[in-house]
């Protein structure tokens, strides 16, 4: 019997991406309208924390429009070679059946 619960056992979904034209007017709208709190910013991106999840803000062709999941640093391994990000993540980009960019954080960097 392990002593694991159910909610350990899932992977966790980290941040959902969407692409805007302005980072710091998204940043301004999103403050405004909901209650978080930014987490990183810059002119190129920005991460909202919300009491679940968190919004990365990016500027197309910078980044695509993704889901990101935190992953055992292995499991995002046998991806490919891991890139390191601004804010410390280490990460790969796969896409899902469908085409969908989906983001694997590594566990040890989050």
């Amino acid at each position: 019997m392990t002593t694991e619960t159910a909610v350990d056992a899932l992977d966790a979904l980290h941040h959902v991406a969407i692409a805007v034209g302005d980072i710091a007017e998204a940043v301004e709208w999103y403050r405004k309208t909901f209650r978080c709190e930014i987490a990183y910013q810059d002119a190129t991106w920005a991460m909202l924390k919300f009491a679940n999840c968190n919004l990365a803000l990016v500027i197309p062709g910078q980044h695509p429009p993704h889901l990101g999941f935190v992953t055992p640093t292995e499991t995002a391994e046998s991806y490919g070679t891991l890139k390191g990000h601004r804010d410390g993540t280490r990460s790969i980009y796969i896409a899902d059946p469908s085409g969908n960019p989906v983001e694997l954080l590594a566990a040890d960097s989050v």
